[in-house]
């Protein structure tokens, strides 16, 4: 079975998914009431599946679906202000065809680059529980699984946790910094970048040289181990 296949499969698994009631309730809550500025959309209201290139050497990792943003278009970061600031930086540093995410049918195409969450439902005030969490675990671990990659992008200090807790590393070595980077056994990167959310950007802590500068990275790591 091709990457593309076991991908295909797991996402419609991904979508299928029911495990959480909580979240289950708030993201088809959040689909049914809509926002204003939406009223006229379509919302998606299920667990948003992982996208990108089945050959990515690049994993990117974030935290969970916005309610208004991949709750709504069913794509990763894909209509909100953390898309509006993760893909320009990905069309600057020739991971993405164009620099635009509103929908799922908007022509965006990722080059060597996988788009994934920790957490695969919209979750209230955008928190899931370590419970939400370690149900969805098992999904990032087989796209790591299918996809293999070089290099994982943690976007976020959730994100950074999960992954760690998906290698079994305990270890105090590893802490989350933005630029911060680990090689794993076997010859896998972790990259370590805060989350591009609009608290972030707008207040400085995220900029948009500190961003490119993370993508910069992933794109040398990935070809040090060509």
């Amino acid at each position: 079975m091709t990457q593309y296949s076991q991908l295909e499969k797991l996402n419609n698994k991904i979508i299928s998914c029911r495990a959480c009631p909580r979240l289950v309730e708030w993201r088809e809550e959040v689909a049914r009431v809509k926002r204003k500025a939406y009223l006229d959309h379509e919302y998606w209201g299920k667990p948003v599946p992982g996208f990108g290139d089945p050959n990515a050497r690049v994993l990117v990792v974030g935290l969970a679906p916005g309610a208004h943003g991949s709750n709504r278009t069913g794509r990763q970061f894909t209509g909100d202000a953390s898309g509006g600031f993760l893909f320009p930086a990905l069309h600057r540093a020739g991971f993405a065809n164009q620099a635009g995410a509103e929908s799922r049918s908007d022509g965006l195409l990722l080059k060597d680059m996988y788009i994934t969450a920790s957490g695969r439902c919209a979750p209230p005030d955008n928190k899931p529980t370590p419970e939400e969490l370690n149900n969805c675990q098992p999904f990032l671990e087989r796209e790591i699984e299918i996809l293999k990659p070089r290099v994982i992008v943690c976007l976020g200090q959730i994100a950074f946790g999960r992954i760690l807790k998906i290698y079994s590393i305990r270890n105090s070595v590893y802490k989350f910094a933005h630029g911060a980077s680990y090689q794993l056994e076997g010859g896998t990167w972790i990259l370590c970048s805060y989350h591009p959310s609009q608290q972030n950007t707008s207040t400085g802590k995220l900029t948009a040289p500190m961003f490119d500068q993370i993508w910069k990275k992933a794109k040398s790591l990935i070809d040090e181990n060509h």
